[in-house]
């Protein structure tokens, strides 16, 4: 993955950050379910599928004026809540910015919950990856 450059506070020499990378897969009501989680500097990226594409993308970060955090559906269907609700949740659970892209088919509100426990029980497993 292409490092992100930053300028240190001086403005002299570049700082370099990297993206790290966290997969992971569950099957769930018989459909294989993929994870890919980027973790970024004040937070990370989240892509939940099964097949390979970014139909949507929600963003969601805390602050100091509400307790619910502040989310935007930047891509995607507006009707589709899944994304923002998620990144919603998943901002308030870390307190860091968060970026869900949520690709599964179908409304089963089953699938969505075992979903959010699969990511959650990945979190307490690995918070290092999120």
């Amino acid at each position: 993955l292409p490092a992100i450059l930053n300028r240190n506070r001086t403005g002299d020499a570049p700082l370099r950050e990297t993206a790290v990378v966290h997969n992971f897969s569950e099957k769930i009501l018989e459909q294989l379910v993929h994870f890919h989680v980027m973790k970024l500097n004040s937070g990370f990226f989240l892509w939940v599928g099964s097949s390979p594409e970014l139909s949507n993308l929600a963003v969601s970060m805390c602050s100091k004026y509400d307790s619910v955090p502040l989310s935007t559906l930047v891509l995607g269907d507006p009707s589709n809540t899944a994304p923002m609700s998620l990144a919603q949740r998943l901002a308030k659970k870390t307190n860091k910015q968060v970026y869900v892209s949520y690709s599964l088919p179908g409304t089963d509100p089953n699938m969505s919950l075992l979903v959010e426990s699969k990511i959650k029980k990945e979190l307490e497993l690995h918070p290092e990856h999120f």
